[in-house]
């Protein structure tokens, strides 16, 4: 992962401030976050996070801010997201509920590029308002997913084999090698 930690800070609270807390919880908020890092190099041919994707059964997963995701959920107190979440499970449910300490703010804004602020839009306008199971369902459906076999690292570069990519493999090799 090659992101500082304000930022990555940042784009949780974006997808808490601007998704339906009610249907957030920790596998719809790894499901976001490929969204943002596929949707942004798919257009631009970087991600956001530059975080390793692994291929899971619910989909594909960012593998360090997963361990984070589960160290706050575990452990809130001694989380390094400590300061801006907490978890909750509600009852007669196995969902981890993440709850935001505060809302985004304009000072978060400022981590952002207009490109990256427009994708983050975008992801939380297509899935704010989806349950888990489809947004799940969605990322099953893209090449990424497809591709690779079950624990196998998802490269970047499967996102030119779906069809609203608008890059090509080498421009993506050459923008993750810089």
């Amino acid at each position: 992962m090659n992101i500082p930690l304000p930022k990555l800070k940042a784009i949780i609270l974006y997808f808490c401030t601007y998704t339906d807390s009610k249907f957030l919880g920790k596998v719809k908020l790894m499901k976001l976050f490929y969204f943002l890092d596929f949707m942004h190099i798919k257009k631009y041919g970087a991600p956001v996070t530059y975080d390793h994707y692994v291929n899971l059964e619910h989909g594909p997963i960012p593998s360090s801010i997963k361990n984070l995701i589960d160290n706050a959920s575990d452990d809130v107190d001694n989380s390094v997201l400590s300061d801006i979440v907490s978890f909750e499970t509600p009852e007669g449910t196995g969902m981890y509920r993440v709850i935001p300490s505060r809302k985004f703010t304009e000072k978060d804004e400022k981590y952002f590029s207009r490109t990256e602020l427009d994708i983050l839009n975008a992801v939380c306008r297509r899935f704010g308002d989806k349950n888990t199971k489809y947004i799940e369902d969605i990322s099953h459906a893209e090449a990424p997913w497809k591709e690779t076999k079950f624990l196998e690292e998802i490269p970047y570069t499967l996102a030119t084999k779906d069809t609203d990519c608008l890059v090509s493999e080498e421009e993506i090799k050459l923008l993750l090698s810089l």
